[in-house]
């Protein structure tokens, strides 16, 4: 799914806010964005800055949960 700031006045987060959110290192996070299991938008001229919706934050925690539990 993808995420643009068009659909969504919701502040964007960065990689190591969901790290700290997630009490989890910014190498985990970002293992999670190459694996294809969490969006992320690239921003900036160059499109090097990561930032992560918050609904992709959600739906990636949610299904790691499942995971979990399964």
């Amino acid at each position: 799914m993808t995420y643009t700031r068009k659909n969504s006045s919701a502040r964007l987060k960065t990689v190591k806010e969901v790290a700290a959110e997630d009490n989890v290192s910014e190498k985990t996070v970002r293992r999670a964005i190459d694996a294809g299991l969490l969006d992320v938008i690239r921003v900036g001229p160059t499109g090097r800055l990561l930032r992560i919706h918050p609904d992709a934050h959600a739906n990636y925690r949610w299904r790691l949960h499942r995971q979990r539990t399964a």
